[in-house]
């Protein structure tokens, strides 16, 4: 897996791409220290409300940025990008009014929904083989993975000495560096994207191609497949480790540990997985994974809050039950690219990513309401019970809209000229024989 980051192009990425995350991740823990701060007990509602306007950034800001900048270098867009978001998160400490955090957070969630389809679309132009993609996907999945579990580590070894403030600045630095590599970084040529239609046409062509593909349509089914499985996890681990098990903040932060660890684990086996599994097969059993896992997660739910104590074993079965979530969501998301890459052409690639990008985010839009406020009114049971099914109607919408390939048929045998030219046994000839006659027949 690591034989790809000896491309000096990729590793140069692949760290952009890493540092970027790092700030992302002291971001993430820094906006909500900082929404406390300034609203104290309505703090939640702050963060709610911020990480929808992220969603609606990345669902309809994302498809109208890549059309804008389609004809930009993508080093510039990149580069752009990073500083806006840079420049944003410098500027986050100096707030001090709420509706700034919900304005600033839309500038800088929009500059992200630039920079990530058009970092994702530059992959695969620069690792061209399948197999060294297929790699470059794992490590990137690892990166995702690695970063829920260091970002607030780090922020924790960094609050003991500093203000929370001062994260902010470690976020700003984090995309300074971002941008750094990325300009340091010799990239291919990249042809030149003829623009054709209007900006409307530009901004769905990527949704359009989705729905005129098989594989994609199977693809947007599992996007919705991977959300509920998601936001089970993200919204919910705090109930199900402190409410429903008694647990304390490091027993949510050991779940999301064991979660993040089943996504690793397909990360490492992917690439030599899909050597000898097709794609759809794959996926498609990730898809079945997460539905058995959420329904899991359901009964779970159900038997804690019948019973008068809690045992170990059950604590145990939740921690498992995270890695069998972890791994279906990995089967699904780390394979996902490729399908994009084989569909796409220089013209259409960057699109393919951004709606692939926008459409997946338009999914957690979806989910993670769904898994709030149905496990708020109605139980962690039903919410549970509800997103299983949604997961059990995604997978089976994929396996319909993503029929398998047929396999080759076997090429019949050709007649040769001699039995074409005569029915009738011969005995063996000599070369020259054979050759005369073969003229002989031509001529006739």
């Amino acid at each position: 897996m690591l034989s790809v980051l000896r491309r000096s192009a990729y590793r140069n990425l692949f760290t952009a791409q890493v540092v970027a995350l790092l700030g992302t991740g002291l971001l993430t823990v820094a906006l909500g220290l900082l929404a406390f701060d300034l609203a104290g007990g309505q703090a939640g509602a702050v963060l709610g409300t911020a990480l929808t306007i992220k969603m609606i950034a990345y669902v309809f800001v994302a498809p109208v940025m890549a059309a804008l900048v389609e004809r930009l270098p993508r080093k510039g867009v990149l580069v752009g990008a990073d500083l806006v978001r840079a420049a944003i998160a410098l500027s986050l400490p100096f707030i001090d009014q709420v509706w700034q955090i919900y304005v600033l957070v839309f500038i800088l969630q929009s500059a992200s929904a630039t920079f990530t389809p058009a970092f994702q679309a530059l992959i695969p132009v620069v690792l061209p083989e399948e197999k060294d993609y297929t790699k470059a996907l794992s490590l990137s999945r690892l990166a995702y993975d690695l970063e829920s579990l260091v970002s607030p580590l780090l922020a924790a070894a960094l609050l003991t000495v500093m203000s929370f403030h001062n994260l902010f600045v470690g976020t700003m630095v984090g995309f300074l560096v971002s941008a750094a590599m990325v300009l340091a970084t010799r990239l291919p040529v990249i042809p030149a994207v003829q623009q054709q239609g209007s900006l409307l046409h530009r901004t769905t062509l990527g949704s359009r191609i989705f729905l005129r593909e098989p594989s994609l349509r199977g693809l947007m089914a599992l996007n919705l497949v991977v959300a509920t499985a998601t936001a089970l996890v993200l919204v919910n681990t705090v109930v199900y480790a402190r409410d429903l098990f008694g647990g304390s903040n490091t027993d949510v932060a050991i779940a999301l540990a064991f979660y993040g660890a089943g996504s690793m684990l397909v990360a490492f086996i992917a690439p030599r997985a899909l050597e000898r599994t097709p794609d759809r097969t794959f996926m498609l059993s990730g898809g079945a994974v997460l539905t058995v896992g959420l329904l899991a997660a359901a009964f779970l739910a159900a038997t804690e809050q019948s019973r008068a104590s809690l045992t170990d074993s059950s604590w145990v079965m939740f921690l498992g039950l995270w890695v069998v979530l972890g791994i279906g969501t990995s089967m699904i998301s780390t394979p996902s690219s490729r399908l994009l890459r084989r569909v796409a052409t220089d013209d259409t690639r960057s699109y393919l990513f951004t709606a692939q990008f926008s459409l997946s985010h338009a999914c957690f839009l979806l989910a993670y309401p769904l898994a709030g406020w149905v496990g708020a009114a109605a139980g962690q049971s039903v919410a549970a019970l509800v997103l299983g099914a949604l997961a059990l109607i995604g997978t089976i919408t994929a396996l319909v809209l993503w029929p398998a390939a047929p396999k080759p048929q076997p090429t019949p045998p050709q007649p040769t000229l001699m039995r074409t030219a005569t029915r009738q046994p011969h005995p063996p000839l000599h070369r020259h024989q054979h050759c005369h006659q073969h003229l002989y027949l031509h001529r006739r």
